[in-house]
């Protein structure tokens, strides 16, 4: 089923990352097969030359490949900040480097023969992950902007407010007149789309002020 916020054209997308074309075939077929788009690459370089959908997606990842493993793209996808959930696949696995990928933040380590539907799920459960950082990100971002539509007035204001100062605490601070204080801590409410004190000192928390 399609998530409310996909219905734009932001349908999941499956990244698949095998040297192995007829694995990579396979798991298109088998992904089609449950409705999801797939993007697959021969190389972690090819991969990495593209430009990502912006959509949720999820990167099943093949452990041995010539050139850079599995493993260590893996280690540079944190390194470069790509917060894709991968899940790994692989004919040749151990539970050492299982549980390295684990510990690193892989989804599953599925060691081949493994079932289709072990993999769907697998898949599934990166996407809803990736799909809650990426609201998450937006509801961060959609604050930050609002916090940066104060003027610096207002800022000033909101940072001692939620200190817990008085208006006539804050306009001695401030050197400005106990009204003014007023006015610039109900336009920043408004703008803050705060409706109590204590909602605007949770929104400042979440921004880290």
């Amino acid at each position: 089923m399609t998530h409310p916020s996909e219905a734009a054209g932001h349908e999941p997308v499956v990244y698949v990352v095998d040297d192995d074309a007829s694995v990579r075939a396979a798991l298109e077929d088998l992904l089609a097969s449950v409705g999801l788009c797939a993007r697959s690459f021969a190389s972690p370089r090819d991969f990495l030359a593209q430009e990502p959908a912006d959509a949720p997606g999820c990167l099943v990842l093949d452990v041995r490949m010539p050139g850079q493993s599995g493993m260590d793209f893996h280690r540079q996808m944190l390194e470069l900040g790509i917060a894709l959930p991968v899940v790994f696949i692989t004919g040749h696995g151990d539970i050492a480097m299982g549980v390295e990928a684990m510990k690193n933040g892989a989804i599953e380590f599925l060691t081949k023969p493994f079932r289709d539907q072990s993999l769907l799920d697998a898949i599934q459960h990166g996407i809803q992950k990736d799909r809650a950082r990426r609201e998450q990100a937006a509801q961060a971002a959609a604050l930050r902007a609002r916090w940066d539509g104060l003027n610096a007035g207002e800022q000033d204001v909101v940072r001692l407010v939620v200190q817990g100062l008085l208006n006539k605490q804050i306009a001695a601070r401030l050197d400005v007149s106990e009204i003014t204080v007023k006015v610039r801590r109900g336009h920043a409410m408004r703008k803050m789309q705060a409706a109590s004190l204590a909602e605007l000192v949770r929104l400042t928390e979440r921004l880290g002020l």
